[in-house]
């Protein structure tokens, strides 16, 4: 087990959640500001997340070429300068400007989803599900520097709003940059068996299990940022509730997300991967039911919460089970397929979360994603019974 990966890994983890917590919860404000038409304020969100789902496939081919600590700084290097972008545009009133900088923290998120199969890599295959819920829980130190770099440095910078958020956001990337300067490169644990022929993208992507896993992705975060990223305008804008309310309650969406991973890669080895993410639709259906309830701070932050728990759930479940269905050389295409799917659906249900707000409401927001929950939490019901399941279960037990 490579120990020194995985604190570096869940320290540039804190770092790449840093940013994507403050531009959670200042870029539909900061597009309110810049953007004449307000249809469009979440349109930086959305472009972060558009930017993160079409950089997803050329962030693994690269890291397969050149290797994870080379891949992975490129990555943090491009974020520095979307924050320095960002910084210009607050300064010169650029909605376009921020617009850009915000696609450039996108793509480096899709570099940053890679450490969670880094650290796969770094340990043996019982230690899986553990190594990446400790990596996810870098977050949890990301949603409480974020919400104080969000509400703090609004006023760091005289007359520019914002923009010493930006700044602060910028040196951080360098310092990620560098920390991943004595990031070993993780080999592949000795009991994947490196003999079995290389299959087809196509024999792959075919197979029961590894749809259910990218769909696991696929629902969680499709639902997390569909809710997330149109509840600031729900609260905010729509309702009224002061930024300090409306940041608190994302902070506690985030800390949701993170804080069970202390506990769900253990879960899992003890309950087994379909069964926690079961749990994990399930908690997302509830989410909107609470949702549907009003408007009270206590209905969102229950919400928020609950969507926060699910999303950790699902995702760290979908990981897990991804990592049964490749070999060790199949494993960069399987996972580019998988992140490219996963962030595609969160970045139309980014775009689609301020269209459905401007037009139709949050209470409609809310019912979108129930029929989808449903059929996904039906169609595990089934897969539990999968051979490639079962043996994976075998082979824990023999361990």
């Amino acid at each position: 087990m490579q120990v020194r990966n995985l604190i570096v890994l869940v320290s540039c983890q804190l770092i790449s959640s840093t940013g994507t917590f403050s531009l959670v919860t200042l870029g539909g404000l900061i597009g309110a500001s810049l953007s004449s038409n307000k249809a469009l304020v979440t349109l930086p969100m959305s472009l972060t997340v558009v930017a993160g789902a079409s950089a997803t496939v050329p962030a693994a081919m690269l890291m397969r070429r050149v290797g994870r600590r080379a891949g992975s700084t490129l990555g943090s290097l491009i974020a520095a300068t979307g924050m320095a972008l960002a910084f210009l545009a607050l300064r010169n009133g650029s909605f376009v400007l921020f617009c850009l900088g915000a696609m450039m923290l996108g793509v480096n998120v899709a570099f940053t989803q890679q450490y969670r199969f880094a650290a796969a890599e770094s340990v043996s295959t019982e230690y899986v599900p553990r190594a990446i819920s400790f990596v996810l829980l870098g977050a949890i130190g990301g949603a409480f520097v974020g919400k104080e770099i969000a509400t703090r440095g609004h006023d760091w910078i005289p007359d520019i709003p914002y923009a010493g958020t930006m700044a602060v956001l910028g040196g951080m990337f360098i310092l990620q940059a560098l920390l991943l300067q004595t990031l070993k490169e993780p080999g592949m644990p000795a009991e994947h068996d490196t003999t079995v022929a290389d299959r087809s993208l196509r024999e792959i992507v075919t197979r029961p299990v590894f749809l259910m896993a990218v769909m696991g992705g696929v629902v969680g975060y499709g639902v997390m940022t569909l809710i997330m990223t149109a509840t600031p305008l729900s609260m905010h804008i729509n309702h009224g509730y002061s930024i300090e309310e409306t940041s608190s309650v994302i902070r506690a969406h985030v800390l949701a997300m993170y804080i069970p991973s202390l506990l769900s890669g253990f879960l899992i080895e003890r309950l087994g991967v379909a069964r926690m993410m079961f749990a994990g639709a399930c908690g997302l259906l509830v989410t909107s039911v609470i949702g549907m309830q009003g408007h009270a701070l206590l209905h969102y932050w229950w919400a928020l919460v609950l969507l926060g728990i699910g999303w950790n759930f699902l995702y760290v479940g979908g990981t897990t089970m991804l990592t049964y269905t490749y070999t060790p050389a199949e494993r960069f295409r399987a996972q580019a397929f998988n992140e490219f799917l996963v962030f595609g659906m969160s970045a139309a249900s980014s775009l689609l979360a301020g269209t459905v707000m401007y037009y139709f409401g949050w209470l409609t927001l809310m019912w979108l994603p129930v029929p989808v929950l449903i059929g996904f939490a039906t169609a595990l019901v089934l897969v539990r019974k999968d051979p490639a399941l079962r043996r994976k279960r075998m082979a824990d037990q023999k361990l």
